[in-house]
C-alpha cells in the first residue's frame, strides 16, 4: 500500500470587508377611509395591537384628521403581517420603509395613499 503524504496548505483569506446592513425598519400605515366608524378603528387598534384606549384613540384621531397614522414598526415580515391583519379588519393599510430613522434614504413617505386597484393593469 502506497503511503500518500498530504502537505498542509494555507488558505489565503481575502481582504474583503463585509458591511453588514441591518434591515431598515418598516412601518405600517393605516389610512383614512369613509367607511369605518371611529369607534371601530379604535377597537381594532386595541384588540390587534394591544394598545390602551388612550393610545388607540390618539392613533384613530390621527387617521381621521391627518389622513393616516403609523400604527406599528419593525421588520418587513412583521409589517406585512400587520397590514394583512388590518385588511382582514376592513381597514386600508400599507407598509413602507421608515425613512425617519435612516438619514441616507432618499425616499420619502407619500403624503397620500396609493390609488386603489383598478380592473385594468397599468405599469405606473
Amino acid at each position: 500500500m502506497a503511503r500518500m503524504s498530504v502537505a498542509p496548505t494555507e488558505l489565503e483569506q481575502p481582504d474583503i470587508v463585509v458591511e453588514q446592513l441591518t434591515d431598515v425598519p418598516w412601518v405600517t400605515i393605516v389610512w383614512n377611509d369613509p367607511v369605518n366608524l371611529m369607534s371601530y378603528v379604535t377597537y381594532v387598534f386595541q384588540t390587534y395591537f394591544g394598545y390602551s384606549k388612550k393610545k388607540a384613540t390618539k392613533l384613530m384621531l390621527d387617521v381621521h384628521h391627518k389622513g393616516r397614522a403609523v400604527v406599528s414598526n419593525g421588520r418587513r415580515e412583521e409589517m406585512e403581517r400587520d397590514v394583512s391583519a388590518m385588511h382582514g379588519f376592513g381597514l386600508w393599510a400599507t407598509l413602507q420603509k421608515d425613512t425617519t430613522s435612516c438619514s441616507n434614504c432618499s425616499t420619502m413617505a407619500r403624503p397620500y395613499p396609493p390609488r386603489r386597484p383598478t380592473t385594468r393593469w397599468s405599469r405606473c
